[in-house]
């Protein structure tokens, strides 16, 4: 299994792209500028057969309806975030200069569904907080294991929660779940670099028990 991760859009969100060794793909979080990520599966021989998105942020899915255009295959959305991919905020829009205006041409997703994508298994993890439809992806293939954590966790923090729709409690469960992984798992977030859920026990200040708030 491979990755590439592209830091794209006003707030540089993490959009990614995987692929196995036969070249077959998912796309997750197009946030935008895709001609450079076709561009760049074109040159690789990658079929892009899946794009997901770990939950409904217009940073997130501002590129959904161009993807979709550019490189076909099936687009999957968290439920609890649906709406959100359906209908975007007209003043969010504007204020990133977003065209974006929504699509309902997805399948909904929820905890516990598994997609694949070439000889990837990908497994949905509810993890609400920062979004009520809020997902993370472990990604399987042979002995790799990667967790692609959205705006739910990042290397040192976690995603914000006063936004409409955020829940501070429902996000203190949903890190409390991610912290039952272990520890050499690799964690790609939706923005910032990459870590592994070993260094957020122990060095990120929001992990539940004594390393974090709520041990304090």
């Amino acid at each position: 299994m491979k990755h590439r991760r592209f830091p794209v859009g006003p707030l540089w969100t993490n959009t990614y792209l995987f692929w196995d060794e036969e070249g077959k793909g998912f796309l997750v979080d197009p946030a935008g500028e895709t001609g450079q990520i076709a561009r760049f599966a074109e040159t690789q021989g990658i079929s892009v057969e899946k794009i997901l998105l770990t939950h409904g942020h217009l940073d997130h899915a501002a590129g959904l309806s161009e993807a979709l255009e550019m490189f076909g295959g099936k687009a999957f959305v968290p439920a609890g975030d649906a709406s959100l991919v359906r209908s975007p905020d007209s003043g969010l829009r504007q204020l990133m200069g977003s065209e974006f205006s929504g699509t309902d041409d997805f399948s909904a997703v929820s905890d516990g569904d598994r997609l694949t994508a070439g000889a990837m298994e990908i497994s949905v993890i509810a993890t609400p907080g920062h979004t009520p439809g809020s997902v993370c992806y472990l990604v399987t293939s042979g002995s790799q294991k990667v967790l692609i954590s959205g705006d739910t966790l990042f290397a040192g923090s976690v995603g914000r929660t006063d936004l409409p729709g955020g829940d501070p409690d429902e996000l203190d469960r949903s890190i409390a779940r991610l912290a039952e992984l272990s520890d050499d798992l690799p964690v790609f977030p939706g923005h910032g670099p990459e870590t592994d859920i070993g260094t957020e026990r122990a060095r990120n200040p929001f992990w539940p028990g004594e390393t974090g708030r709520k041990g304090k």
